[in-house]
């Protein structure tokens, strides 16, 4: 079977999921998600790519980021994984694959969203009975969007920015998105695009990834929903 196409396209959001081989942990004690950390900032640093939402799961990771380059997001990605697995393997003294072949990833178009898709990944700890709150668990970047704790990895997204003039005012913004759930049919949609690989956002937005990228994308959903659980 031929592997799903994945599509990049430089200063567009991209949703990275990447999994455990056979949903096995990646993450063993609390060293293992910093040190990660600190292979992915040097990793994004080196390949042009500005990392704006992350949650380090057990057995997997979401992460939201921007390239400036086609190849950014695979060189971060493999530069992370380069140093990583071997860090895992000599200290569990396993060998062996860690991750589930490559990771998946799916383009996000902007404002609304960016801005559910950063909801979705921050909210993963809760969905899945971890924490009663995002504030609660630690491998986050809601740390830093939502209360403004120290976090190198993390770069603002112009919809991110866009929520308010002043710090204090984006920080109440977002927080304040949390208050509602995320509406059941934007999370399968967000789901659905990234198993599939295909572009997360109106007809419109997915027309102009197929016109720069010459090619078809695919359509998992089409139009805008609405913003009543936004």
């Amino acid at each position: 079977m031929p592997r799903k196409p994945r599509f990049f396209v430089p200063h567009i959001a991209n949703h990275v999921i990447q999994r455990g081989n056979n949903r096995q942990a990646v993450f063993f004690e609390e060293e293992d998600y910093q040190t990660y950390k600190n292979y992915l900032y040097e990793a994004a640093e080196s390949s042009g790519v500005k990392i704006h939402t992350y949650v380090l799961m057990t057995n997997h990771i979401h992460i939201l980021a921007t390239a400036e380059t086609t190849d950014g997001i695979s060189l971060m990605m493999q530069k992370t994984g380069r140093f990583y697995v071997p860090y895992i393997n000599y200290k569990y003294e396993r060998s062996g694959t860690l991750w589930e072949g490559r990771f998946k990833s799916s383009l996000v178009d902007s404002d609304f969203y960016v801005l559910a898709c950063m909801r979705y990944i921050e909210m993963n700890p809760v969905r899945a009975n971890m924490v009663e709150s995002p504030q609660a668990y630690k491998w986050s970047s809601y740390h830093k969007n939502a209360l403004d704790n120290h976090d190198r990895l993390i770069t603002p997204h112009d919809s991110y920015l866009g929520l308010a003039r002043t710090k204090k005012q984006r920080i109440n913004s977002y927080t304040n998105l949390f208050n509602e759930h995320l509406d059941e049919k934007v999370l399968k949609d967000i789901r659905n695009c990234a198993q599939t690989g295909t572009p997360l956002g109106s007809s419109q937005f997915i027309e102009q990834i197929e016109a720069q990228l010459k090619v078809k994308v695919g359509y998992s959903k089409r139009g805008r929903p609405g913003k009543a659980s936004n």
